[in-house]
C-alpha cells in the first residue's frame, strides 16, 4: 500500500504559476505510476497528468499541454506537477494517485490509492 499527501495549493491570479507536491509513504513507491486528477465544484474527476514508475514516460490531458508539467522524484518518494499560466477554469481540487495496474493514464479506474486533495483557485 502506499499513502499519498498533497500540498502546494493556493489561491493565484490568472497567469500565475503553482507547484504541487505529493509525497508517498513505504518504500514502494517506484512501483506505481502517478497522476494528477482534478475535480471542479459539480463536475466529475479529470485526468490531468500521469507519469511512468521510472519518469521517462509523461502524459497530459490536452487542456494542460504546454502549461503543467509532471515529475517525479523516486528518492525521495514524491511527485510533482508544476501549473503554469493558469487559468480560471484550473479552479478545482487537485488529487494525486497511484496504480500499479497497465492501461491508459487516464483510466481513473486503474488508480487504488488516492491523497486527500488539495484546493487550486485561480482568479480573473
Amino acid at each position: 500500500q502506499v499513502q499519498l499527501v498533497e500540498s502546494g495549493g493556493g489561491l493565484v491570479q490568472a497567469g500565475g504559476s503553482l507547484r504541487l507536491s505529493c509525497a508517498a509513504s513505504g518504500r514502494t513507491f517506484r512501483s506505481y505510476d502517478m497522476g494528477w486528477f482534478h475535480q471542479a465544484p459539480g463536475k466529475e474527476r479529470e485526468f490531468v497528468a500521469g507519469i511512468s514508475r521510472s519518469g521517462s514516460s509523461t502524459y497530459y490531458a490536452d487542456s494542460v499541454k504546454g502549461r503543467f508539467t509532471i515529475s517525479r522524484d523516486n528518492a525521495e518518494n514524491t511527485v510533482y506537477l508544476q501549473m503554469n499560466s493558469l487559468k480560471p477554469e484550473d479552479t478545482a481540487v487537485y488529487y494525486c494517485a497511484a496504480r500499479d495496474r497497465v492501461g491508459s493514464y487516464d483510466y481513473i479506474q486503474l488508480y487504488s490509492y488516492w491523497g486527500q486533495g488539495t484546493q487550486v483557485t485561480v482568479s480573473s
